[in-house]
């Protein structure tokens, strides 16, 4: 984070996200607070809240995705939830607290991967060992030892198994390992449809399930992955794993808030209403900074950075709760893409889609070139929809590129090594009668 200013943040924004200037501003000048933040002394610190934002603009601009990405940027906890989610029948507060549980769940599974990458290289010395004790088991014997000739021989017999192993000259032999699986002891039975609630239990109560083992005959690569991952797993510190995960996700976990204008009460709060203030209300201490209690522990909420976002086409952000409003001091507005930017969006980014479904034939030798009219015919047809039927933003370039290339991509294992230029003639005869028809083209496009 030293070196990621908010101006070269915005810079690797823009290799993902076309346009969209003033929202990537303020995510990255929300981000470097958090830098600044952990360089302020101790009791200044715990008193310098995140500045949440709340981004408004219609489907498909790029909200969740500048989002995800400044999530990457800055390696955080991410998750995003859907507001109107919590409006269901059956709605209860806790649900609102499973975002903290779920972020907390995501952050421990980073930090572990990271702890268990630094013991790879142990572990897997570990794992050959312990896969060479199961292809070479040492004879037991009531002598008080091998004499030392057969030692010798053990151990070069041993060292010759080990070069075929790491060859992969044994890789179709099989072997007898030990598999253990967390059990819930009162014996949740699946065939009277409790498959769910069975998964469920395991995942709250984790660590505290008891452990059953079980003999597994597999091939010696998949056995090798076992064995060393469970080497892994005893080789890293698991009390620091979670005091790091916890931290993480109260110093730097970010939870995103889509669709909160669904939540919006519009004029006096009754019928439908009255659920949504009730929403915002259990979303409130969440926002404010409460303590959630985790299967890891208690965690902070105070300085999770939340990013609301909404299209806000039927209310706007003063419909909300005004304590609500005063959590989510930025508002930024996103602008609508036209063709230009989808011109941009299809060519720019690095993953642009263009260079997405090109990839994609490549792998089976088809190799496909755009030219320059054709992918502006494109950008149009997916602008000129957007504007006759529901404007769907960016996510209109997906629809009409499957239609486009849905001949090629079925036809093109057949067509090895073949090649295949695509004009604006080609783009016109595939989409043309389907956009001239209103009806036609919002059911396909």
């Amino acid at each position: 984070m030293d070196n990621l200013t908010p101006r070269k943040i915005v810079e690797q924004l823009d290799k993902y996200i076309i346009g969209q200037h003033k929202a990537k501003k303020a995510v990255a000048i929300a981000m470097r607070n958090r830098w600044r933040r952990q360089r302020l002394s101790p009791e200044l610190r715990d008193e310098v809240l995140p500045k949440n934002i709340i981004m408004i603009g219609p489907t498909g601009v790029g909200k969740t995705e500048i989002a995800r990405r400044l999530s990457k940027l800055a390696r955080a906890p991410f998750i995003k939830v859907e507001a109107s989610k919590f409006t269901e029948v059956g709605y209860v507060g806790r649900d609102v607290e499973s975002m903290i549980r779920d972020l907390t769940e995501i952050s421990m599974g980073m930090v572990k991967t990271e702890h268990t990458e630094k013991v790879q290289e142990k572990a897997k010395v570990l794992a050959e060992e312990r896969m060479l004790d199961l292809l070479l088991p040492f004879p037991k014997t009531a002598r008080s030892g091998l004499e030392e000739e057969e030692r010798e021989k053990q151990r070069e017999t041993r060292e010759r198994l080990k070069i075929q192993l790491r060859e992969g000259k044994l890789d179709n032999r099989y072997v007898d390992i030990e598999v253990k699986e967390k059990v819930i002891p009162f014996g949740v039975v699946s065939n009277v449809g409790l498959e769910d609630l069975e998964i469920n239990l395991k995942e709250m109560l984790g660590n505290f399930l008891p452990e059953k083992s079980k003999r597994k005959k597999v091939k010696v690569p998949e056995a090798l992955v076992i064995i060393q991952q469970e080497e892994a797993n005893k080789l890293i510190d698991i009390d620091k794993v979670t005091r790091e995960g916890i931290e993480r996700v109260e110093q730097s976990g970010i939870i995103f808030i889509d669709e909160i204008d669904k939540i919006a009460s519009r004029g006096h709060a009754h019928g439908p209403d009255v659920s949504r203030e009730g929403v915002q209300r259990d979303l409130l201490p969440i926002v404010e900074g409460t303590t959630v209690t985790t299967k890891h522990g208690p965690v902070k909420t105070e300085h999770i950075l939340f990013i609301a976002a909404g299209a806000f086409h039927m209310s706007k952000p003063s419909d909300l709760i005004p304590e609500l409003q005063g959590r989510f001091p930025i508002r930024v507005e996103l602008d609508a893409l036209g063709k230009e930017e989808f011109v941009r969006i299809l060519t720019e980014p690095y993953n642009a889609l263009i260079k997405q479904y090109t990839a994609l034939l490549f792998t089976e030798d088809v190799s496909i070139q755009f030219t320059g009219d054709s992918i502006e015919e494109i950008a149009d047809i997916a602008a000129r929809v957007n504007e006759k039927t529901e404007n769907i933003g960016a996510r209109r370039l997906h629809t009409v590129l499957e239609k486009l290339l849905e001949d090629i991509s079925f036809e093109a294992p057949e067509k090895k090594n073949g090649k295949l230029g695509i004009d604006r003639t080609y783009v016109r005869e595939k989409l043309n009668d389907i956009v001239k028809d209103e009806d036609l083209s919002r059911y396909i496009l």
